[in-house]
Order: C-alpha cells, then sequence, then structure tokens
C-alpha cells in the first residue's frame, strides 16, 4: 500500500499539471485555433470550391493537428481530475481489472494509471486495418484473379489495358527505376493477349498444328537467341544443360 506521503506527493504532482494545463489553456485563448473557421480564417479565401485540395494541404494538416493536441490535452485533464478523485476514494494505486496494487514505479512514471502492467490496454495491439484501405486499394483490387487458376480477362487487365494509353503517374512514382513514361502503371510488361512471347510469331491450325510463322520484333529476337545459342555451342563456350531462355 501507498504511504500517506507518497499519497500527497503524487497528489501534489496532478494538480501541478492540471495548474499547467489550464495555463495553457489560458495562454491559448483559441483552443488551438479551433475556434477559426477553416476557409475564412485560417487561409484567407472566401470559398474553397475553385481551390485544388493541394492548395490547402498545408491548412489542413494543420487543422488536423490542433484537433490532435486538443484531443489529447481534453484526455489528460480527464485522466487526472479521475486519479484525484481515486485519491479521495481511497481507491489510488489500485487495479481497477484485478484489485491488485499497482506498482510503485508505474505511477511514478504514469501517475493517472488506473490498471496494473498485466492489464494495461497498451498491452493490446489492435488488429483492425484503417478504413481508408478499404477506399484506396486499387479500383479491381477485389475482383483481379492473380491468385487463382484463371486465364479470362478480368477487371485488372480492363485497367491495364485503359492506363495503356497514359495516367498520371511519373516514372518517380515506382520502386522499380526501369520503369518509363511507356509504362505507367503496374505490371505493364505482362503479355497482352498470349502467355509465351512465341506465340506471337508462331501460327496454327484449328487443331493446333504449326503452320508457319509471322515476322515482327519477337521472332527476331528469337532468332537472335538461337544465333547466339548455336555459336556459343560451336565454340564450346556453352552446353546443352546451360540453355536456360
Amino acid at each position: 500500500m501507498l504511504t500517506t506521503n507518497q499519497l500527497r506527493s503524487f497528489k501534489t504532482i496532478i494538480k501541478n499539471r492540471l495548474a499547467e494545463i489550464k495555463q495553457q489553456e489560458n495562454f491559448e485563448q483559441e483552443d488551438f485555433g479551433l475556434s477559426q473557421t477553416f476557409v475564412q480564417q485560417s487561409t484567407g479565401e472566401l470559398s474553397n470550391y475553385d481551390n485544388h485540395p493541394g492548395d490547402t494541404g498545408t491548412e489542413l494538416f494543420e487543422r488536423e493537428k490542433d484537433l490532435s493536441l486538443d484531443e489529447h490535452l481534453k484526455q489528460e485533464k480527464a485522466e487526472l481530475n479521475r486519479a484525484l478523485q481515486r485519491i479521495n476514494q481511497g481507491k489510488y494505486g489500485v487495479c481497477e481489472e484485478c484489485g491488485r496494487e499497482i506498482a510503485f514505479e508505474r505511477l511514478e512514471a504514469m501517475p493517472t494509471a488506473v490498471t496494473c502492467v498485466g492489464h494495461s490496454p497498451s498491452n493490446q495491439t489492435s488488429q483492425n486495418r484503417p478504413a481508408e484501405e478499404d477506399t484506396l486499394s486499387p479500383p479491381f483490387g477485389r475482383f483481379d484473379n492473380d491468385n487463382k487458376d484463371a486465364n479470362f480477362f478480368d477487371s485488372e487487365d480492363s485497367w491495364q489495358r485503359a492506363a495503356s494509353y497514359g495516367t498520371s503517374e511519373t516514372p518517380s512514382d515506382f520502386i522499380d527505376p526501369k520503369k518509363d513514361y511507356d509504362n505507367m502503371y503496374v505490371e505493364s510488361n505482362e503479355p497482352n493477349g498470349f502467355v509465351e512471347e512465341i506465340e506471337t510469331f508462331i501460327t496454327s491450325d484449328i487443331d493446333g498444328k504449326p503452320t508457319g510463322v509471322i515476322p515482327n520484333e519477337s521472332h527476331e529476337r528469337y532468332e537472335e537467341k538461337i544465333d547466339e545459342y548455336e555459336q556459343n555451342m560451336f565454340e564450346g563456350s556453352l552446353e546443352d544443360t546451360d540453355y536456360t531462355g
């Protein structure tokens, strides 16, 4: 149990902190500026209708910060008053969950503690994901079939087809430094209409039997690889098992 002197010490610490908060509230006077109208007083604009959202990004950040500071201060004030009430009721230093004494060292670090370390809410990590992730995910995020055995034209393919005509992104928006302005979307190098590149120049009949070759850039690259392979084999610098592509 806490001694009388220890309770007096904690009570003094709590009252001093409440006095600091009151002084801070009097100094702010305008409640962290929240009494100001966001558009008229924060930005000097009569209306926010004709402004791009990026133009008020700084002001929006500052307003969000002011809201957080104000909420934090009010919460701390409520916890301090609650601690004083528990001292007056003889409940200070006792865990609300298990009824055991709260460690003196814990109270020194956090005089407003109402639980022991074992029942501290901070020990419980929430597994809930931010609600924004449902909105910020790719527009086709719930309808792609990357993890399924599917070869049909899905919503991801539809997005890639549209993005191939251009997007607002730049190479600096991607981790892959090989991106260029002609490939400004995810999996831009994915084959369109075929599985392997050889299918773009080899023709076949209705039964699947090869019927010929259509000369194109892919065919030229294929021929160059074959020539390079045969040359290396002739020079003895390559074994059959070394060829992979």
